[in-house]
């Protein structure tokens, strides 16, 4: 269960770098409170990388991260990390993969409580299929708490 009252509005708090974007899909999408469906999408094949940076530095509680692939089968990889200076150094919060197939499996929906005080900089890396391939990295929601 969400409690939209309690996410981030991530455009006011943090800027946001991204290794690329199919322009019919912003990365506006996944991290909007409105929740646009079609969400982000990288505009070439492999892996990607986007990051939030705060303006301030954040009390972060809670992260839930929604994928989803409706068009091909394929094992994802992502690994989530954190800084607290400013990007210099990073920790793992996880590192997760995910089998997608379009016959059943279209959706990873995460949602994690954790305790990371003094975050500056939150990355997502993804590797959207691990044996290599074209498929796209696709991001459906990124929500802060």
């Amino acid at each position: 269960m969400t409690h939209a009252s309690n996410w981030l509005d991530l455009d006011k708090v943090a800027e946001v770098e991204i290794s690329s974007e199919d322009v019919r899909y912003p990365i506006e999408n996944a991290l909007s409170l409105d929740g646009d469906p079609s969400g982000w999408v990288a505009a070439e094949p492999g892996a990607q990388t986007l990051r939030l940076v705060f303006c301030d530095p954040r009390h972060i509680k809670r992260i839930r991260l929604v994928f989803v692939e409706t068009y091909i089968a394929r094992t994802q990889e992502y690994v989530l990390r954190w800084s607290g200076d400013g990007g210099h150094s990073y920790r793992d919060i996880l590192r997760q993969q995910w089998n997608f197939n379009p016959d059943g499996n279209t959706r990873e929906e995460e949602d994690y409580r954790v305790d990371l005080p003094g975050v500056t900089t939150l990355e997502l890396h993804i590797i959207p299929e691990i044996s290599g391939g074209n498929a796209m990295a696709r991001l459906a929601r990124w929500q802060v708490e």
